[in-house]
């Protein structure tokens, strides 16, 4: 005969064998999870194709490092797909909008043109979007923004490598890199919003930040380095990424030394930075996780992009943080959106349902007297 212990044990087992996972059920968001501070200035400093662990507590990366363990670390933050330019509209955009390649910004199906390789394969799509983005949000609620980009000709703005010159290796700039280029409603307010890295000194010293600044420094100083040639720096080329990361690493200090040395850092004004990155490469895209908030491992395009350093430094905010909490791109955007008081919030930047999340443990406002 079964015992009364035994029947409620039975019983209890098959409760549970029925019951949802707790992981499946997902909540609406209340007032406290939508709480943001209000931030003046935020800036953000995109480097390239390096996962977590090659980057966080390696000696090629001290400052990084060093400004993680100071501020905020993002220790579970992940790209959305491979290759770069469909990471940078997704930052930007709240989406990819079908891109899967780094082909250029003007590049369409079946175009005939050496920038768009793609262009004849299956599922290849217009690289310009007519869509909602930051910056058009930005301009609609009377705020700033601009792109800093380095090694970028503001005389050639629609450029999609740089030349060479007799100092200079070629494709230091590069408009995979520069998301703006692929919104159609942005082309004609470029020249007023693209400049040249050197211009944020410039900005910062004269006290005209934007609300939004954009930064993506060339490719020898944000690790993505080009192929060797005769006026290409050792720890620019290809190859080994050691030397590119300590180049890149030396290229976030002298910025956000820059930065943090502004009467705008220094004032009453809430003022953030952010340090991430394109993607992940090399060994790291082998194992582990490569995705939260959406992704799918099954669907290459939607598989993820791979763990990716993401440090928030803030003048009024958190010390000695580390926040685990699944981030990717789309959170960084809703996160800025937030910061700006835009609730409008962009594609995936919106998607609650799929594990987006705001970055306001990241973001808090805790040193303001």
């Amino acid at each position: 005969m079964t015992s009364h212990r035994t029947l409620a044990l039975i019983l209890a087992l098959a409760v549970c064998a029925t019951a949802p996972a707790a992981s499946a059920v997902v909540r609406d968001p209340t007032p406290a999870d939508l709480a943001f501070p209000h931030y003046q200035h935020i800036l953000v400093i995109v480097d390239e194709n390096e996962g977590f662990g090659a980057v966080v507590d390696s000696p090629l990366a001290p400052t990084i490092t060093a400004l993680g363990k100071e501020y905020g670390e993002a220790a579970a933050f992940y790209a959305e797909t491979h290759p770069s330019e469909p990471n940078y509209v997704a930052m930007i955009g709240g989406s990819d909008f079908g891109i899967q390649d780094d082909d250029a910004y003007y590049c369409k199906p079946g175009m005939n043109d050496p920038h768009c390789k793609g262009s004849t394969k299956a599922g290849f799509v217009d690289h310009t979007v007519d869509a909602p983005n930051l910056a058009s949000q930005l301009d609609a609620a009377g705020l700033t923004w601009r792109g800093y980009f380095g090694a970028f000709d503001p005389g050639h703005s629609d450029v999609v490598f740089s030349g060479a010159s007799a100092t200079a290796p070629a494709a230091l700039y590069g408009s995979k890199h520069n998301p703006f280029m692929n919104f159609s409603g942005l082309r004609k307010e470029l020249p007023r919003h693209i400049f040249p890295q050197a211009q944020l000194a410039r900005d910062l010293a004269a006290g005209t930040l934007p609300n939004f600044a954009y930064i993506v420094p060339d490719q020898c100083d944000d690790m993505h380095g080009i192929k060797a040639g005769p006026r290409v720096p050792a720890d620019c080329r290809s190859g080994p990424s050691g030397p590119r990361i300590a180049r890149g690493d030396r290229a976030v200090k002298r910025l956000v030394d820059e930065i943090r040395s502004s009467a705008t850092w220094k004032s009453s004004e809430n003022v953030a930075i952010v340090i991430t990155f394109d993607e992940n490469d090399g060994a790291a895209r082998a194992s582990g996780r490569q995705g939260c908030c959406g992704s799918d491992p099954a669907t290459p395009a939607n598989a993820g992009g791979g763990r990716i350093p993401t440090i928030v430094i803030t003048n009024h905010g958190p010390r000695q943080m580390t926040d685990r909490t699944p981030y990717n791109h789309y959170s960084l955007l809703r996160s800025i959106e937030d910061a700006f008081g835009i609730h409008a919030y962009l594609a995936g930047a919106g998607d609650w349902r799929a594990g987006v999340r705001p970055m306001t443990r990241l973001f808090a406002v805790t040193l303001k007297t």
